[in-house]
């Protein structure tokens, strides 16, 4: 399979910025392949394309599956699993805020918890737990916030960032 200019840097581009959102770069390269190729693609396709070994390939197909971030297609006729990203990406974007709240946030939270439940034992260790409770209360806003935004369609979380660009016109 052979990819476009175009594509090819945005590839290599998604495989830099892949350790910076969680993913590793081949993850980062899969994915970026995978979500600007208009029909699903099978492993051996993914394989060629990047020249990455077909382990590596199944591997991150997994990765990327277990992040619900594409979904599996059968062709009729063919054998093969074929793999696509949703064709929305707000959809993708909501589903990467849902991961990593998974992976980031909600270790976190839990971890606040359990030290706001300890009993402090000294003026640091109060001082520490009201940090911890102001952390853990915007923790719980974005959260609550992001629940949100899940549930909407795009055309309005697009209206609502929209707004924001309105919104920081008239602050300043």
């Amino acid at each position: 399979m052979k990819t476009t200019q175009i594509t090819q840097s945005l590839i290599l581009h998604f495989g830099e910025m892949g350790s910076r959102w969680g993913l590793n770069r081949t993850l980062g390269q899969m994915y970026a392949l995978i979500v600007l190729t208009e029909s699903p693609l099978n492993a051996d396709q993914i394989s060629d394309a990047l020249q990455i070994s077909r382990s590596n390939v199944s591997m991150g197909l997994k990765e990327l599956k277990a992040w619900n971030l594409i979904k599996l297609q059968h062709i009729q006729g063919d054998r093969k699993e074929y793999f696509s990203a949703p064709n929305d990406v707000w959809e993708i974007a909501r589903t990467l805020v849902v991961e990593r709240r998974k992976r980031e946030l909600d270790p976190t939270l839990t971890t606040l918890r359990d030290a706001l439940m300890s009993e402090p034992s000294n003026d640091a260790d109060q001082y520490a737990q009201q940090r911890i409770q102001e952390m853990h209360d915007l923790m719980e806003m974005v959260i609550l916030w992001s629940n949100e935004l899940q549930n909407m369609s795009s055309e309005k979380l697009s209206a609502i960032l929209k707004l924001g660009e309105g919104i920081s016109k008239i602050l300043d």
